[in-house]
């Protein structure tokens, strides 16, 4: 009888644990046209990145982590509403009224908020800020600032707190410690409760600016490099100034963190490893990005996982992690949740899919299917023997071609055209800009 009384007791204290565990806060520090293999978790070898690498240490690291889209813009449209930016024909930057985050689409702040999440965002928006209504305090965050776009881009102040366009924010250029700082303002503020936190880096887009304690430490390099290795480490620094503050307040494990890029390198210096292309195109160096996650406790660190992923995955997994109700919507992302804790070894198969205006490209397996140029004839290659997309194979495997092709047009159909283009990208302009970059590195 003892027995069976202590057997109902323990499960009866294992059910209210349960049932107290408290919902885990949501953190994604979101850099900016970081190179794929910038950290130092990653090969890179510039600037160090301790805080970054500790992510990857204490969780998982991807290699075939992804954003859907090759710029800033589109890219932050799929991490905040976990569908693909070609639902909603945005295909590019937002430069003027109409180019906005249509309000049709609901943000992960919108998702989180009804699950008991105060949410915020520190730092770059870049999804629309014509009208209040397309600000983020209108889009779910309760807490909000930073910039509208890139910093000195389009007209009147780059700026916002709330709703409001300030002229100045003092430090700026220089924002990661700004943004560090205001971050650690809003875990304090919320430390009591869940919370969603997004941290969107200026670093590393241009301008290329540091304070001056992190230019002297790069000193031994020449200018150029000396500036774009100290804007690194500022922003590894500032990482690291959060986690830190999460340690403080013993809300690390706690915490699920993602370390994400929104695209691959734009600098001719960025550490991209072989990845042909860069920013502002589909070959693999400008959607393939630097993809971490960590949850203490939950994931098991120190891993590295091939499967492909993408930043559409962030949204259904930090949903089934704070076990909020699952979206009427129809979301393009996967719950990572089951591969993160090792509760599968692998995910189901699936395509991957990517464009921007006249450009596109399919993932399949190790296959994919490429086209970087307005003339360019779709090229296919295979990424584990050919990372570096050199070897066109569309002629020995034309049934796989022809299987690719059908599958981007498929999908092409089920989406809206772009809204609006960026023609500056869009011509044959690979091949200019592969000469210009190599022209700099000179």
């Amino acid at each position: 009888m003892k027995k069976l009384i202590l057997a109902f007791s323990s499960l009866f204290i294992f059910q209210l644990s349960a049932a107290e565990s408290p919902k885990p806060n949501i953190l994604i520090f979101y850099l900016d046209d970081m190179g794929w293999a910038q950290p130092g978790a990653y090969g890179g070898k510039l600037a160090p990145t301790p805080n970054m690498d500790s992510i990857a240490a204490n969780g998982v690291r991807f290699t075939n982590g992804y954003s859907s889209g090759c710029v800033c813009s589109p890219g932050r449209v799929g991490l905040m509403t976990g569908r693909y930016q070609a639902r909603t024909g945005h295909d590019a930057n937002p430069t003027k009224e109409g180019r906005e985050l249509r309000l049709t689409e609901t943000t992960m702040a919108q998702h989180l908020k009804p699950a008991g999440y105060t949410t915020g965002i520190v730092g770059k928006w870049h999804l629309g800020n014509t009208e209040a209504k397309f600000m983020p305090l209108s889009r779910g965050f309760d807490f909000a600032m930073g910039t509208v776009g890139n910093l000195g881009e389009g007209k009147g102040p780059s700026f916002y707190r709330g709703n409001e366009r300030v002229k100045e924010l003092e430090g700026a250029p220089v924002t990661s410690p700004i943004y560090a700082r205001e971050a650690c303002g809003f875990i304090d503020s919320n430390k009591d409760k869940p919370f969603f936190l997004y941290l969107s880096f200026n670093a590393v887009h241009s301008p290329v600016v540091a304070s001056p304690a992190w230019l002297e430490k790069f000193k031994h390099l020449d200018k150029r490099e000396q500036a774009y290795a100290a804007l690194i480490a500022e922003a590894d620094e500032a990482i690291g100034t959060v986690m830190t503050k999460l340690r403080e307040l013993k809300l690390e494990e706690n915490t699920l963190i993602f370390c994400i890029s929104d695209n691959g390198g734009a600098s001719p210096i960025a550490e991209q490893m072989g990845l042909r292309g860069h920013k502002w195109f589909v070959w693999e160096g400008g959607i393939r990005v630097t993809w971490m996650a960590q949850w203490k406790d939950h994931i098991p660190g120190g891993r590295i996982i091939s499967d492909p992923v993408i930043q559409l995955d962030v949204l259904p997994t930090a949903l089934s992690a704070a076990g909020a109700e699952a979206p009427k919507i129809e979301l393009d992302g996967v719950n990572l949740l089951p591969l993160l804790e090792g509760k599968i070894d692998k995910l189901a198969p699936r395509e991957l899919y990517f464009r921007f205006g006249v450009q596109h490209a399919v993932r399949q397996g190790d296959w994919k299917l490429v086209k970087a140029s307005k003339d360019m004839e779709p090229m296919l290659v295979n990424l584990a023997n050919d990372p570096g997309e050199q070897k066109d194979l569309s002629a020995e495997n034309p049934a796989k071609k022809a299987e690719m092709t059908t599958l981007f047009d498929k999908w092409n159909a089920s989406m809206q055209p772009p809204r609006w283009e960026d023609q500056r990208w869009n011509g044959d302009e690979d091949r200019k800009t592969e000469k210009k970059g190599k022209k700099k590195k000179k």
